[in-house]
Order: structure tokens, then sequence, then C-alpha cells
């Protein structure tokens, strides 16, 4: 069989813009660079704007490693409305004519930074016995989410334009839904609310301000031109710890054996890692896997075919 696109390895930052799918975005770079393969580090909402890595070829290896990047938001609150979805997508289900003020809404944040539980949205993409809860909740169905564990690093008031509105950037980690948080403080406040705005500005190291818009597709419009815009693989990895092997060692984890770790001046990083510990690997400049620290071994996890 044919294959289909070039082998392109390494990662867009792309800036979604609203309307637009995640699946829709990932298609759309794919065929930018005609590439053969392509993933993404995160869905966005429909609704949502902003960063979305995408993986293509060899970096859909490393697209768990993106989703777990530490994530920046700037989202926008309507006060006294709560919505099906939580989001301005979905029908108004309950009114309030409560309004909080800017002193009552800061004083409120506190209770959402750190590590809290979080109920998601009924309307998100979690598997419930392999079904979508979306697809369950469309489908009229009862949906009952158990709450999660996430990690709320900052939660800060940045605009209050009227007092039915109010903007906020967030800083968290994997697994936090801006919906539920927006839901969540209106009731803290003695109110309702439902996001009308969300826009993520940043996942790990990619970051809006250096993502590639539709336009700029559109405008460079050929391989070349885009190319200049691919990100290495390694910039999803920026929190794992790296080692170098030789050529001859690398090529053992290529065919799946286990090496020993190299020696100084690497072993000193090496012995702070525990057990299990995700490490990336490269030999001569180029990556080679993720391997895990295995009783003192290296044994391959990802390999990656450059």
């Amino acid at each position: 069989m044919k294959r289909r696109g070039l082998p392109v390895h390494g990662w867009v930052a792309f800036d979604k813009p609203v309307g637009m799918t995640s699946t829709q975005a990932v298609g759309r770079v794919r065929r930018a660079f005609n590439a053969e393969k392509a993933g993404h580090g995160g869905t966005l909402d429909p609704l949502a704007s902003g960063m979305l890595p995408i993986a293509l070829g060899e970096a859909t290896k490393t697209v768990a490693y993106a989703m777990a990047g530490t994530k920046r938001y700037r989202l926008t609150v309507r006060w006294g409305e709560a919505t099906a979805t939580d989001d301005a997508e979905g029908a108004v289900i309950e009114t309030s004519a409560v309004r909080p003020t800017e002193s009552q809404i800061r004083a409120a944040l506190r209770q959402f930074t750190g590590d809290i539980q979080q109920v998601p949205s009924t309307y998100s993409a979690i598997l419930i016995d392999g079904v979508r809860a979306y697809d369950l909740a469309r489908a009229g169905e009862t949906v009952e989410l158990q709450p999660r564990a996430i990690r709320i690093d900052a939660f800060e008031l940045v605009e209050r334009p009227d007092e039915d509105h109010a903007t906020f950037e967030v800083t968290c980690g994997k697994g936090a839904y801006m919906r539920s948080l927006g839901r969540d403080l209106a009731k803290v406040l003695g109110t309702f609310g439902h996001l009308v705005a969300l826009r993520r500005l940043s996942v790990g190291r990619f970051t809006v301000d250096h993502a590639i818009s539709v336009d700029m597709l559109d405008q460079l419009g050929h391989i070349r031109a885009l190319s200049e815009h691919l990100l290495p693989i390694e910039t999803a990895l920026d929190d794992i710890p790296a080692l170098a092997l030789t050529e001859a060692e690398a090529l053992r984890l290529r065919h799946g054996q286990c090496v020993p770790p190299p020696c100084p001046p690497d072993r000193a990083n090496i012995d702070q890692l525990g057990n299990g510990s995700i490490v990336s690997v490269s030999a001569s400049g180029k990556l080679v896997a993720l391997a895990a620290l295995d009783e003192g071994m290296l044994r391959p996890v990802r390999v990656l075919n450059l």
C-alpha cells in the first residue's frame, strides 16, 4: 500500500480559532505539512481558542508528555446564569440576581488554589463505560461524574468589564476543567455562572506568542516555509531528564534491549531518579527513545524512528 504523506517529525504550536474542533485543527495542519501522521496534545472545545500543540510523525509518541505539561488559560465568566454545558453553548437552566463584588471574588479565589477536588462538566470528554460523557448527556441520559483531584497553581482576577462578567487567568496541571472552575466559583459566591470565553495561552513550553494561526498556514503555503515553524520533538519533553548514550547503546535500545545508564557526568542525575522514572535518551544529538529506569537499567518505553 502506498504511504500517504511525508515523514515529517516535530511539533507545531497551533493557535486554534473558535469554531474549529481539535480534530479539524489536526487535519488542517497535517494537510498543510503533507505529514503522514499527526495528533494533538490536549483537546480544546470548539468554543475555545488558543494553544493546541500538534504532533507530526514520531512526535505523536510524546503526546502524553505534552498533555501532562502545565497549562495557562484566560477565561471569562458570565454571572447569574447556569447552563446545561457550563458554557455559552448550552441552554440556560437556572438564574440568579446575585452579582458578586470584586472583593468577594478575590476572597473566594483562595478556595480554588492548590490541590483541590473538582467534578467535571457532564459535557466533558471523559469516558464512561467506553462512551464520552457529552454523548451520553446529549442523548438525554443522566451523567454522574465523580470528583477528581486537580492542581490549580494560580487563579487570578484580571478584569471586571461590568457587573455581569469577570475575566480570570488560571495556571493549572493536567485534567482541570475551566468550565467546572467557573461554575464552582459562582456557587461559592452565591450565584450561578458559566463560561462565555476561553483561550488557552500555553501548554508546557508551547505558547500562543509563537504559534501558527490558520491565516499563517494559508500565507506560508508550501512545506519549506512551514518547516521553519516545526519545533523539535524534545519541546514536549522539557520536564524529563535527558541522557546521552553511545551509538552502540542506542542501537540496543532501538532493538528493545535494556542498557546500563551512562557513567558520569550523567551519573549524578540518574542517582536522584527513582525506579520507573522516565528519561529521554539521545545519541549523536538525535533523540532515540523514551526509557524507564528499571532495576538499575534503562528499558525502552517508546522508540523513535528518526
